[in-house]
């Protein structure tokens, strides 16, 4: 059993520890603006004062370990690295990694994201999607914490944002009007029947991935094999 300390007659006078507090805040405020003040005239400049980062103008300096915005990283062809295989979408315990993948022209790979979504407004930045991933297709280094949007739509990464990061600006990019120069879609105009596969420039042939997107169109007007099962992306 526990017994509760009984607080002493000081300690149940609170007022003196406001007094001393309000002493200290006063010591500290008093002394920074004199220093700060001496900096501007060029005085007793070493002696550093209390710092404060002027945000949004002046970034804080960020750890390089630090889990930031995702993107997903490119082949030298252009094409994202990612192979479809559903590994970070499987791991994902907040579930807001959407990926559909489809079959890529070069034999040697497997497959491609046809689609490629993350909704921040669900991440929990974890990491566990990089830490998974097979080929190294996604990171969280790109050193950006602003995610602030006017909408739960606007919270959500596709593919085109992923393989270029820098798209999209702080908050600014929340008022660009539909449709975007970069060739974005408008989530609101986009219903669940028709799905955002493209085609989608990745920095490879747009011609390729026009193609591939009217293959798979028409692979999904066949009636459904006997199986019950369509391929992969279809």
């Amino acid at each position: 059993m526990i017994r509760k300390r009984e607080l002493t007659l000081w300690e149940r006078m609170y007022v003196p520890e406001i007094i001393r507090g309000v002493a200290l805040t006063s010591r500290h405020f008093v002394r920074n603006l004199t220093f700060h003040a001496l900096h501007l005239v060029g005085l007793a400049k070493h002696v550093s004062a209390a710092v404060t980062y002027q945000y949004p103008e002046q970034p804080r300096p960020l750890a390089p370990r630090l889990r930031t915005r995702h993107r997903l990283t490119k082949r030298e062809d252009g094409w994202p690295r990612c192979v479809g295989c559903m590994m970070c979408e499987t791991v994902c315990p907040a579930r807001c990694i959407t990926i559909v993948a489809g079959e890529h022209p070069d034999p040697n790979v497997e497959k491609y994201p046809v689609r490629f979504d993350i909704d921040l407004g669900v991440c929990i930045y974890c990491g566990y999607c990089v830490e998974v991933c097979p080929e190294d297709a996604i990171r969280m280094d790109t050193q950006i914490l602003d995610i602030a949007a006017y909408s739960r739509a606007e919270m959500k990464l596709d593919m085109h944002e992923l393989l270029n990061p820098t798209l999209r600006k702080p908050v600014a990019a929340c008022l660009l009007p539909f449709p975007h120069k970069c060739g974005l879609k408008d989530p609101a105009a986009v219903g669940p029947e028709q799905p955002m596969h493209g085609p989608i420039f990745i920095g490879g042939d747009v011609t390729k991935a026009a193609g591939m997107e009217d293959q798979a169109q028409r692979a999904r007007q066949q009636p459904m094999p006997a199986n019950g099962v369509r391929p992969l992306g279809v």
